[in-house]
């Protein structure tokens, strides 16, 4: 079942409708669980419910379905349960000793009728230990409470995942079980998913981390993310996560915190891609294909005065990524600014930056001081994040 996770799913006529997220069963106890139907992610990312009985093929690279699909979203009843979500990696008894969930496959022992009949479980570690494929009814503890649950099944399942389907995923976890997978996360990964979790479950994940831990990883999350999920903490308790981070991490987060939150400075990101004027066209093509850079930021560099990093020293113009292609890669970025681009100012509001973005046609804004210093960036994504309604990630 946990290689079902990502399967593309089609419709009667071949066209591609969505991918499997996960399996929606009914624990029976001794009984083998009866699979009700798949939990299938369409665009925009909703959730919606694909009974087993309107399959028609699961194949390696596909599942077929007949019939139409319900878009209304999917809600799990609380007989029901997600197999790969909350199943996966845990802790039952068979034949006395403790063992993991690995894995859980289903069979039809007759027309539109599924059960879930063998287990995968593992004793010991997850490096040393022994793989045992055994019956259902061999396996006690499925319905037990427990205090903590590994992940690495789980996450193995979804390791392709991007970000934004990772948070969609965890977002539709019950509360402790979407905590236990974040906190398995690395830092760099918990970051991202992090930025694109609801903040209600930003909080909910960085209050089960240790305070070293969530330190850490709000080092890892862009400055501006790390400033608005701080911004749902109370004080005491985003000073205190301040002063565990590094002090050049904490440093342009604590700027951030100055500005209004619905302005372009309490927006904006510190780290765009800021080069000095004798930089050439080639420099600047290596510094915006850096893969961790979104679109919106790699678009354009911020030529400007040193020092290099904001605030900066005197801010000259924007190099657009196009222009950059255009030119030699010897050409100096002096020579190739775009000084019709007039930055703004921190202050600016959110529908004030939006008509500035939409009026030039640009997908982020430098953002300078009254000394003419360059501050950060706002970009489209972060414009349109704020503009949408607070609930907009919960809305699928």
């Amino acid at each position: 079942m946990a290689r079902l996770a990502g399967l593309a799913v089609f419709d009667p006529v071949g066209d591609q409708i969505g991918r499997i997220r996960d399996v929606v069963v009914s624990l029976r106890g001794p009984l083998p669980p009866r699979v009700h139907g798949f939990v299938v992610e369409v665009q925009p990312r909703r959730r919606v419910f694909l009974p087993i009985t309107r399959i028609t093929s699961i194949e390696a690279g596909a599942v077929i379905f007949t019939g139409k699909l319900n878009m209304r979203r999917f809600e799990q009843r609380s007989t029901e349960t997600l197999a790969i979500g909350e199943l996966l990696d845990l802790a039952v008894e068979f034949k006395g000793e403790r063992v993991t969930v690995q894995d859980l496959a289903m069979e039809q022992p007759r027309p539109s009728d599924w059960l879930i009949a063998r287990v995968a479980v593992r004793r010991g570690t997850r490096r040393r230990g022994e793989t045992h494929v055994v019956d259902w009814d061999e396996v006690t503890g499925f319905g037990v409470a427990q205090k903590d649950q590994g992940a690495a099944n789980l996450l193995a399942a979804f390791e392709a995942l991007r970000p934004a389907d990772l948070a969609n995923m965890l977002h539709e976890l019950p509360d402790k079980r979407m905590a236990e997978v974040a906190s398995a996360l690395n830092d760099d990964r918990l970051a991202d998913v992090l930025e694109e979790l609801p903040e209600r479950d930003q909080v909910i994940v960085l209050s089960r981390l240790n305070r070293e831990r969530a330190a850490d990883v709000l080092e890892a999350m862009s400055p501006d993310d790390a400033t608005d999920l701080l911004q749902e903490l109370p004080p005491e308790q985003a000073e205190g996560l301040l002063r565990l981070m590094m002090p050049e991490e904490a440093a342009p987060v604590r700027r951030l915190l100055t500005y209004a939150e619905h302005t372009a400075g309490g927006m904006m990101t510190t780290e765009p891609v800021i080069l000095p004027p004798t930089s050439t066209v080639a420099e600047a093509l290596a510094h915006v294909r850096q893969q961790e850079l979104t679109p919106a930021v790699a678009a354009q560099v911020y030529v400007t005065r040193p020092p290099g990093e904001t605030p900066t020293g005197r801010f000259l113009g924007v190099v657009h990524f196009q222009r950059l292609l255009r030119e030699p890669p010897s050409t100096l970025l002096g020579g190739v600014i775009d000084i019709t681009v007039d930055p703004i100012r921190p202050e600016f509001t959110i529908p004030e930056v939006a008509c500035y973005l939409a009026t030039y046609n640009l997908v982020a804004a430098p953002v300078v001081d009254e000394h003419g210093r360059l501050l950060g960036a706002v970009t489209v994504d972060d414009v349109l994040d704020h503009m949408l309604p607070q609930d907009w990630r919960e809305r699928k």
